[in-house]
Formats: structure tokens, sequence, C-alpha cells
């Protein structure tokens, strides 16, 4: 590693375990990373996991130094994302959001979309037309109401460790196994936690991966994310009844259901492959990147003194509930 190379530390937990390093120390960009925070005086950055707000408050912050906000959460989750008032203490933002600096969505590589067009279409066998997999009780988007009141009108198998009705079959291989489950069935109850623009997860991937049709509620520009006609929009629906009459309908119309899979055989649209274009190189890449720039552009070396940017109340209480360790993140 070169002297002068900057020094990136991970000042919080990625939820309840330490960032892993060593997976992102082949970085293309010359920096060091660190999450070992004796070092935060020296650090040139410093990225901070939103989700895990409650272990900020103790971190001093360092002349000429970057504070760098990184979330894939939902910012109806973590509201303190669109406080003014707080987000003010970053430099630099890595989020799912298209505004950040660094733009980190749920959005598969070029690689992905090409496996997934390729991949044979799976049989669907299943009793129940549709499925939803599910292990959290988040429910910022009303899925739990949905499921209930779609399931009085049609079948849904639920997996998941959040009230499921089915359960996987041995062995469970993980995703795998979770991708072959899906493919089973026509249809697929992508559910996000929340509704915010942008926040489109694995959920609406899935089972484009595994070749079934999504059943989407959740942000509202979702379209923007995937091939034309490739999903089917819930919150187009007046009523669960409505839905569930047309997921019968596409069921028992075979011409019309596989029309949901011509994106497979088309070329991918202008605005995805731009955005694949964006995201191309790996999110650390493009973090260190902007870091050497923002530092390459300080006029002379940093003057003044450290401070504690959310107040001595947060810094004591934070210390205290870090030498208890009693953080709770979720």
């Amino acid at each position: 590693m070169p002297s002068n190379a900057p020094l990136i530390l991970f000042w919080t937990r990625w939820f309840n375990r330490p960032v892993d390093i060593a997976a992102i120390a082949q970085c293309a960009v010359p920096v060091e990373w660190t999450n070992d925070r004796r070092r935060l005086a020296e650090a040139d950055a410093v990225v901070f996991h939103l989700p895990n707000y409650r272990e900020i408050g103790d971190a001093r912050k360092y002349p000429g130094q970057l504070w760098v906000a990184w979330s894939m959460e939902s910012v109806v989750n973590y509201p303190m994302m669109a406080d003014a008032a707080f987000m003010r203490h970053f430099d630099i933002t890595m989020t799912y959001e298209t505004g950040t600096d660094i733009w980190t969505p749920y959005l598969p590589d070029a690689d992905w979309w090409e496996a997934a067009r390729r991949a044979p279409m799976p049989l669907k066998y299943e009793s129940a037309p549709a499925v939803h997999f599910q292990s959290s009780s988040f429910n910022k988007s009303g899925r739990d109401t949905f499921i209930t009141e779609l399931s009085r009108h049609i079948a849904v198998d639920c997996y998941g460790r959040y009230r499921p009705n089915r359960e996987i079959a041995s062995p469970d291989l993980g995703r795998q196994t979770k991708l072959e489950t899906i493919g089973r069935y026509p249809f697929c109850l992508a559910l996000e936690n929340s509704i915010a623009p942008d926040y489109v997860t694995e959920k609406m991937f899935d089972p484009l991966a595994a070749g079934t049709v999504p059943v989407y509620l959740g942000a509202p520009n979702a379209a923007a994310f995937v091939p034309d006609g490739s999903y089917i929009d819930a919150a187009s629906f007046g009523t669960s009844a409505e839905l569930a009459a047309y997921l019968r309908y596409l069921a028992e119309t075979p011409q019309a259901y596989e029309a949901y899979f011509d994106w497979r055989s088309k070329p991918l649209p202008e605005c995805l492959t731009r955005q694949l274009e964006l995201t191309a190189s790996r999110p650390e890449n493009r973090l260190a990147e902007l870091v050497r720039q923002r530092l390459s552009l300080r006029a002379g070396p940093p003057t003044g003194r450290p401070y504690l940017p959310l107040g001595f109340k947060r810094f004591l209480s934070t210390r205290l509930r870090r030498l208890s360790g009693k953080f709770r993140e979720r």
C-alpha cells in the first residue's frame, strides 16, 4: 500500500457484525481500509452505517476529515436519512437513492441480467398460484394487510421466518433453494417493507431470476429498474379482489401470462443500460475514488481541533452504551 494512500475507517458495524475488511481489500483504487476505531485521528474518511446510528455519537471529527453516510435501508425505516440537521454532519452520502454521491442500488449487474435471460423457464406445478417469502416484521408498506386481503381471494404459499404457512423442503441451500421454490409458482409477491422512491430491492429481482412474474408493492418508480412489462404493479389495482381476478386470468391464459417474459428476448431498455453503466464499478471503488478526489482539492493541510458533531450528551450516552455492549440495531 503506498505511504500516501488515503485511510478509510469503518466506524460502525454493519448491523450486528464488523465490516469485512478482507472482502474489500482488493479495491482497484489505492486506499487503505480499516475498522480499527483507534485510528480515527489519522483517518482521511470515516464511514458510518446509518442503521447503526446509535454507534455514531462518540466519534470525534478531525479537521479535513470526510464523513460518509452509508445505508441500503429505506428512508422510511430510518428517517434520520431525511433529517437535514442530522445529515449535515456528513460530507459524502452512499445510499440506494439516485441523488446520492455514490449510488448503491440493489440493481443486479449486466452479467446477472444476461444469465436471467438465458435461464430455462421452470415448470409451474404448485397448487397455489402465488408464493411469498418474508422473514422481517417491518411493515411500513402495509404488506401484512395486503397478504391477508389477497389470501381471501387467491391461495398464497408463504415461506420464511415471518408467519409462514409452508416450510422449505430439505435440504435448504439458501438462495439457490429460494429461487428454485419461487420458480415453481406462476407469481411471486414482491412486497417491500416500506414504500420510498428508488427503494427497489431483491424482492423484485429474485422472481425475475427464478422465471416467475413479480407482483410488486413498493417504490413508485420501480419501472425504471426493470424491463418494460416484466412485473405486475399491485398498486394499480383498486382492490385485492381485482388483483386476484387478474392473476387468475393470467394463469388461465398462457399467451397473456407468457407476455410477461418477452423481456428475455429483447435488449434491455436504454435507461436500464445506463444505470448498469453507472454502477458497473463496485461501490468501494467509487467511494475510494471520490475520497481521493475530495482530498486532492484541499488548499492546504487541515487545521483546527477535533470536535463532537453530535454533542457531548450523545458522546457520553454512546460511550456508556458501547462499554455495556447494549447496542440494539433492529
